[in-house]
């Protein structure tokens, strides 16, 4: 996502399709400095819609073609923070779920209720989670470990907040939690809140367009789940002085045993007994030059690189600006399990 995350997401109501042409014009495509925002667009959501519904008529006449296979499962207890690998997790509609482990059910804020990621606190990353029967133990650098009771008590408040420019509630896990977090970032106030299953999530039109598939997300940036393969990684790795590791791009899914960009032409997907619509590319931003080990952000690598070979075709750039695209986003069409070393299917007509 982009520097400038507010005005990028007051931009994604634009409402205008996304070609449907191969990625293949990307390559090779050059420009030089970052973006100052990852403008994300309408995903053919008018047309896709109706896609969508032939599509569930049609779902018994529809050929599954093996593309990859699932080679890890990543969840983000709390926006920004380290992830945490799973050998299988549920997928429901708003994202990946393991136990009591739920994708960015938490999320740092200010006292205003404005979100914080790493874009602005980078050493985010270095705060880890683990879990033990209701309880997320909270670790950092020259830190002593924080318990945070998975269930807060009703009396706790619940506060207002804003992500990309979109209100969504959520419940204040306490002071003493704040404390902690603020005494580890070192620059001002902030507060942790807890998303709650009867809370009303952000809709997908509100992110994109009236008109897109009514789905809800929590905290993450705007869809259940982003995909990434191996192979994209790797060909990215090939092009870079410093390689990087999977952490930095903070998918859900990896998947193995593809090309790479062949993630970019998957429409529809069946992994375990989950289906998923794709719902657009990945643009990104300054995010992915924070190093997971260190929480130091370059604000260069890999933007710059994936600038010169990863452009949209010209005939999306209302929809994507200057952003490089890496990554798929996808909703959940039929929830259900997944797990580690699932073949990763292609459903066509």
């Amino acid at each position: 996502m982009g520097i400038a995350a507010s005005s990028a997401f007051s931009r994604l109501r634009l409402g205008l399709p996304i070609s449907a042409q191969s990625r293949a014009a990307w390559l090779g495509a050059a420009v030089l400095g970052l973006a100052a925002a990852a403008a994300l667009g309408a995903a053919a959501w008018s047309t896709g819609a109706g896609q969508r519904k032939r599509g569930r008529r049609r779902r018994g006449q529809r050929q599954l073609q093996q593309v990859g296979t699932v080679a890890q499962l990543w969840i983000y207890p709390i926006k920004s923070c380290k992830g945490v690998l799973v050998d299988e997790a549920e997928c429901t509609e708003m994202g990946l779920r393991s136990g009591n482990l739920r994708d960015r059910f938490w999320l740092v804020i200010k006292e205003d209720g404005h979100m914080v990621t790493a874009r602005q606190e980078p050493r985010l990353v270095l705060i880890t989670t683990t879990w033990n029967d209701d309880q997320m133990t909270l670790s950092a650098p020259d830190m002593d470990d924080l318990v945070v009771p998975r269930k807060l008590s009703s009396t706790n408040a619940v506060r207002d907040c804003r992500v990309f420019g979109v209100d969504v509630q959520g419940r204040d896990c306490g002071d003493e939690v704040a404390q902690w977090i603020s005494s580890f970032l070192k620059t001002e106030t902030f507060r942790l809140v807890q998303f709650e299953t009867h809370m009303a999530g952000r809709k997908s039109k509100e992110i994109f367009h009236p008109s897109v598939q009514n789905y809800e997300v929590a905290y993450p940036d705007c869809s259940p789940i982003m995909m990434l393969s191996e192979a994209s990684l790797s060909d990215l790795n090939t092009r870079l002085e410093k390689k990087l590791k999977m952490e930095q791009f903070r998918p859900n899914i990896v998947v193995t045993g593809c090309g790479a960009f062949e993630e970019d032409t998957w429409d529809e997907i069946l992994i375990g007994s989950v289906e998923m619509n794709k719902i657009l590319s990945c643009p990104r931003c300054i995010f992915t030059t924070v190093d997971p080990d260190t929480g130091i952000i370059s604000r260069k690598e890999p933007l710059e690189t994936l600038k010169s070979y990863r452009l949209c075709d010209p005939a999306e750039k209302h929809i994507y600006k200057s952003s490089p695209l890496f990554g798929m986003y996808f909703s959940v069409e039929k929830i259900g399990s997944l797990k580690v070393g699932d073949p990763v299917y292609l459903m066509t007509q």
